[in-house]
C-alpha cells in the first residue's frame, strides 16, 4: 500500500470538516453569511442554499461520492465566495480572500487527484 490513496481520503475528510463547519456556522448564526449578502446586494435568504451545498458537498467528500465533479464545483464557490471579502482596507477580510483561493487550489488538486486511474 502506498501513501497516496490514504492521503487523498485524508484530504477529501480535512476539505470535508472545513465546509461542513461553514454549514455548520451558518446555521447557528445565519446572520454573519446573511450581512455579508446583504453588503453586496444579493438576498440574505441565500444563507439557506449555501448552508445546504456545504453540507451535501462535504457528505459527498466524506462518502467519495462524484469527487471530481464536486472537488471543482468546491473549487468554483471558493473563488465566488471570496469576492465577499475583497476589502482590501480590511486585513481580515482580506486574509480570508487569500484563504479562499488556497481552498480553491486544494479543491483543485484534489480534483485532479481523484481523476487519475489508483495505482
Amino acid at each position: 500500500m502506498t501513501w497516496a490513496g490514504p492521503a487523498l481520503v485524508a484530504a477529501r475528510w480535512l476539505i470535508a470538516v472545513l465546509f461542513a463547519a461553514g454549514a455548520v456556522q451558518k446555521a447557528v448564526d445565519p446572520g454573519a453569511a446573511g450581512a455579508l449578502l446583504i453588503g453586496r446586494g444579493l438576498p440574505e435568504g441565500l444563507v439557506w442554499p449555501a448552508l445546504a451545498y456545504n453540507a451535501a458537498a462535504a457528505l459527498a467528500l466524506v462518502a467519495g461520492w462524484r469527487v471530481v465533479p464536486v472537488a471543482l464545483s468546491l473549487a468554483a464557490y471558493s473563488g465566488l465566495t471570496s469576492l465577499f471579502h475583497l476589502v482590501p482596507d480590511d486585513p481580515w477580510q482580506m486574509s480570508i480572500f487569500v484563504k479562499n483561493w488556497a481552498i480553491a487550489g486544494g479543491c483543485l488538486s484534489l480534483a485532479v487527484a481523484a481523476a487519475r486511474p489508483a495505482s
